[in-house]
């Protein structure tokens, strides 16, 4: 029996940077259950990494479409495109972030205007925008998955300006979870713990956190891709269609601790 019913599903994943992405790890699980998987890009080093990583994976069906989610216009275009080819969508992967490295080094309180409004726009305000262009095409099951991090919540030292970002991004999903919820569309986020992506490199205490999260976590031990692919996997199926609105933490429950 298919529990996780997404054989033959068109999910869009958005923010694949290299083979280490999360969103990565999301779409081989999503291939590997027979889910068509609709990648967007924004930049072309970025399609031609994608293409690399989908040469071990010629008999899948998969479609790349580029999206800027700075620009409404490219999100509108994407979408619509998406729409034509494909005429529905079942789910979407968001895993998009970003912020200027200076604004990671720096205190927070020196964070400059731009670039704090450039990391919500980026990191937050693309959910928002994403869910509004796709909204003609989601199914009345459809499953939208955001990722986020603890430092959301909580004051992680070197995250800085993400870490307000990521605590909008979350207000964001559950505002578009009581939105969408009417329409049977739900929207959850997962909170990973810390993975060494391309993102990660630039939070100066990032090896400082693993250690801390290998000494303190209940399982001792971090997180990694694959665990967190499965938690996206389950959160975009079936499995998981009676939650909306929440945030999932995969962590080791480092998220619990004091």
């Amino acid at each position: 029996m298919d529990l996780l019913q997404l054989a033959n599903k068109n999910v869009v994943v958005m923010g694949v940077a290299n083979e280490r992405s999360i969103a990565w790890g999301a779409a081989k699980r999503l291939l590997e259950v027979g889910a068509r998987v609709i990648f967007t890009y924004r930049k072309e080093r970025s399609l031609g990494k994608i293409e690399k990583l989908l040469a071990d994976y010629p008999d899948h069906p998969t479609a790349i479409i580029q999206c800027d989610v700075n620009d409404d216009a490219s999100i509108q275009q994407a979408f619509e495109e998406i729409g034509t080819k494909f005429g529905q969508i079942d789910g979407i992967v968001h895993s998009v972030a970003f912020a200027h490295a200076e604004d990671l080094r720096n205190r927070f309180v020196e964070t400059t205007r731009d670039g704090y409004a450039f990391a919500q726009d980026t990191s937050a305000y693309s959910l928002v925008a994403v869910a509004n262009a796709a909204k003609p095409y989601l199914t009345n099951e459809a499953s939208i998955v955001t990722m986020s991090y603890l430092g959301a919540e909580r004051v992680l030292d070197g995250y800085n300006v993400m870490g307000v970002a990521k605590a909008a991004l979350e207000a964001s999903m559950r505002y578009l979870a009581a939105d969408l919820g009417k329409e049977g569309v739900r929207v959850n986020a997962i909170s990973a713990g810390a993975i060494r992506t391309l993102a990660a490199k630039g939070v100066p205490s990032f090896n400082q956190i693993l250690n801390k999260i290998e000494e303190t976590a209940p399982l001792k031990r971090n997180t990694n891709q694959d665990e967190v692919a499965d938690m996206t996997v389950v959160m975009l199926s079936r499995l998981s269609r009676g939650v909306t609105g929440e945030t999932i933490y995969v962590d080791s429950g480092y998220n619990i601790m004091g």
